[in-house]
């Protein structure tokens, strides 16, 4: 491999011209694509197969097709008059009729029956029907010639009215409820929803408190440029003071983001023809930028240094490619493994947010192997203009680099058992608050707080209480349970049963007929609360029991359980997820660094980053301690993204870190001299791109999509303590401990193994002919250990 991206890296300096004209052709391609094809992206988090999603089709077998949809672009308009006063009021009982009056007009909202209804008739009309179903039962009763306690009955109607009524007890809040005449979230139009915002804002005028929320709400741009302007230019410093040079600073800059382009252009001419999820471009965008700006990275440290062997711009750049595009290559692989195993899960959305990832990383690759060299080509010289600060390395007697580098590998290497076990205690202690991981999907309830979604869910909440914003379904099927009165019997237990169980605030028999009926369930606690989960967890451990006792079969639907069965989905595969990853990451390291413990070590490792990040995360962002960030649950599918992200990034860092000392070790150094040889030559630059890494995933924390920021938060989190605490302290520590040891591999499996020449051993390296010695001396006293 290092010689055929020696070929490529050399001809792409030489040729620069045609490869530039190649990409200009590839970026037109795919912007023209994108910019044609395009279609609305989906919020809609959903898996197929799941108990939730089959009550949903039973639902809509039942009651001819009224199936519930965790994609129904439904909205929910909230008002509420100022305090001390009612909507029923004749002030607020007239703009709330413009207001309806007003939403009706907007394109695609229903006109009809299905369309928005104020909340005092709503709740007048419903309690009509409660009144009628009373007098239709007292009726019954009289025929039969059975006692009907009325009073008792209407009592009990107008206490399971408060589960569906839109008004508050008080009146003062109310809901306006209406799902647009569209598909699914992914057809609502940008323009529909500002056309409804600025009707709420013309209603506001009146003295009401106008919010919104539901899906059909859901801002479909996920934005994040500020954050990548800001991730983009702390990396522009840190680059300026790793080279000193201005323009060579902002090269990776540009290749990254140009990379980032490609790949976003691509997933944008994708949602032509997928139903793409919403967050596929933000992460893509955050993955992207992080890897290119450091491949290009990599490969331009690679070539500066060989510039002090040879003064052939071409054949250093040749080197540089051979040698650290190699690098790129096998950590873009282990990236792009991590991300595209995504897709084993089962997990549509989840898979095409790796998939989408993935392709990015793919793009940054190929960017750094041609597009980069094409580039320094064409500047030749200029390539390192705007210097301001010269690099004058100290050297030792026989002319080795001493370095910061040098410096921290010699102090591990004085005590490395010490610096193991200060690595695992560390990281094992912040992985204890991960104990308490509470996983669940994004609400209105937890969206930023200065957002009208928030907003709406707050005034719900304090109204009616937190359930109403995770209401449940319980869909029965009647059609075995006999007779019609023995079905209404047989609803009356369920529904019976159902309000008995520990955290039901409220239950109503909603609807039933010949073949079912649907029972309305409000908990007492709200749907971000792990309450909310128990009582789900408890309605259907109990359902066997119900359903042989009534002759039934019973399903509960409904968006609550839907995002609970997402997100109990999503944890049964992280193992699955983890043992495909680990397998086939595990295979890659084996043939890239011929060895059985250094992947073990850096897989070990791996892990307990991630443990540390996960308990991190739950300490800050789930708990709220420090004050950070308000305490709300996290991202349901963020572990398993998590896993798989941090492990290739973990990897890249491994790689570009050991790669360099097994380097000096196949050209005859001692493990120690090899050790402090690759942090010698790569401990700069991979602090310089863990930096650069951590920058950017900590400027998207600042986005107001929860998800967007909680994966800001927790990839920010993983870089410090993958980079910092495992690959430069942990694994170097465990080098030393493992001396030769480090390199073995069984002759049998040498052989099989395919020999892919990642340290560049095929390439003409005059100047490390002899570079190392015999290796006989007392390596603790060789010059550059000395000075170390």
């Amino acid at each position: 491999m290092a010689s055929l991206l020696y070929r490529l890296g050399k001809t792409a300096y030489r040729r620069w011209p045609f490869f530039l004209v190649g990409w200009l052709l590839v970026i037109l391609a795919v912007g023209g694509a994108a910019a044609t094809l395009s279609k609305p992206t989906s919020d809609a988090f959903t898996i197929p197969g799941i108990p939730s999603l089959k009550a949903a089709e039973l639902q809509g077998t039942l009651f001819d097709g009224q199936e519930a949809s965790a994609d129904a672009p439904s909205v929910t308009v909230v008002v509420a008059a100022p305090k001390g006063h009612t909507l029923r009021e004749k002030t607020y009982a007239a703009a709330v009729a413009d207001l309806v009056t007003d939403l009706k007009t907007v394109p695609t909202v229903p006109s009809g029956q299905d369309g928005p209804v104020g909340p005092v008739e709503k709740a007048a009309a419903l309690k009509q029907q409660a009144v009628a179903g009373v007098d239709a039962q007292a009726k019954t009763a009289k025929k039969a010639g059975r006692s009907f306690d009325r009073a008792a009955a209407l009592a009990a109607a107008q206490k399971s009215l408060v589960a569906v009524s839109p008004l508050s007890e008080d009146g003062r809040v109310g809901t306006i409820d209406f799902t647009f005449d569209v598909p699914s979230v992914a057809d609502v139009q940008a323009s529909t929803q500002q056309d409804v915002l600025d009707v709420m804002k013309d209603a506001r005028a009146s003295g009401l408190t106008v919010e919104a929320m539901g899906q059909g709400m859901q801002t479909q741009e996920m934005g994040g440029g500020s954050a990548e302007a800001i991730g983009i230019l702390i990396a522009l410093l840190i680059l300026a003071l790793t080279f000193g040079a201005l323009v060579t600073a902002g090269m990776p800059i540009v290749t990254a983001v140009i990379g980032v382009g490609v790949g976003l252009g691509g997933i944008t001419a994708l949602t032509g023809f997928i139903d793409m999820p919403s967050t596929t471009t933000a992460l893509a965008s955050m993955i992207g930028l992080a890897v290119g700006i450091d491949y290009a990275l990599f490969i331009l440290a690679r070539f500066r240094s060989e510039l002090d062997h040879t003064d052939d711009r071409a054949e250093a750049m040749g080197i540089a490619v051979g040698t650290a595009g190699s690098a790129v290559v096998f950590a873009g692989l282990t990236v792009m493994i991590a991300l595209a195993a995504l897709s084993v899960v089962g997990i549509p959305f989840l898979a095409w947010m790796g998939a989408g990832a993935a392709a990015t990383v793919l793009v940054a690759v190929l960017v750094a192997l041609t597009l980069l060299p094409a580039i320094l080509g064409m500047l030749k010289s200029w390539a390192f203009k705007g210097r301001f600060r010269r690099n004058r390395p100290k050297r030792d007697a026989r002319g080795l680099v001493v370095n910061n580098g040098t410096r921290w590998a010699g102090l591990i290497g004085r005590a490395p058992l010490v610096f193991v076990l200060l690595a695992v205690v560390a990281l094992g202690a912040l992985a204890v608050p991960m104990k308490d991981l509470h996983l669940a999907l994004p609400t209105d309830s937890t969206a930023a707080q200065d957002t009208t979604q928030r907003k709406a869910a707050d005034l719900v909440t304090e109204a009616f209480g937190p359930g109403r914003l995770a209401p449940m379904l319980v869909v029965v099927d009647g059609r075995q349970a006999g007779d019609p009165a023995q079905q209404q019997a047989a609803y009356q237990t369920v529904t019976g049963w159902v309000g008995k169980q520990q955290g039901v605030a409220n239950v109503l028999l909603a609807q039933s007929n010949d073949k079912g009926a649907m029972i309305l369930v409000q908990p007492s606690s709200g749907p971000e609360d792990v309450a909310t989960d128990h009582l789900l967890s408890s309605l259907r451990d109990g359902t066997a029991s119900i359903e042989r006792q009534t002759g039934t079969t019973i399903g509960i639907t409904g968006t609550g359980p839907i995002q609970s069965d997402v997100s109990t989905k999503l944890s049964d595969a992280l193992p699955v997820y983890l043992a495909i990853v680990i397998g086939l990451a595990f295979l890659l390291l084996m043939i890239v660094f011929r060895s059985l413990l250094v992947p073990l070590t850096a897989t070990l490792g791996f892990l307990l980053s991630v443990l540390a990040t996960l308990g991190a995360t739950v300490l800050v962002f789930q708990k709220g301690t420090f004050g950070l960030f308000a305490g709300q649950p996290i991202v349901s599918f963020m572990p398993i993204f998590l896993v798989g992200v941090v492990f290739g990034l973990a990897m890249d860092y491994q790689v570009f870190l050991v790669t360099r000392i097994r380097e000096a070790h196949v050209h005859g150094a001692t493990f120690r001299e090899a050790v402090v040889d690759g942090f010698r030559n790569s401990a700069r630059v991979v602090t310089a791109a863990a930096l650069i890494m951590t920058a950017v995933f900590s400027g998207f924390i600042m986005m107001d999509n929860v998800i967007i920021k909680s994966m800001g938060f927790a990839l920010a989190v993983a870089v410090v303590f993958d980079a910092f605490v495992v690959r430069m302290l942990l694994i170097p520590a465990l080098m030393y401990l493992m001396k030769e040891k480090a390199w073995y591999l069984p002759a049998w499996l040498d052989r099989i193994l395919p020999n892919v020449d990642v340290e560049g051993e095929s390439l003409h390296r005059p100047h490390l002919e002899g570079h190392w010695g015999s290796g006989d001396a007392d390596p603790d006293e060789r010059p550059e250990l000395v000075d170390a």
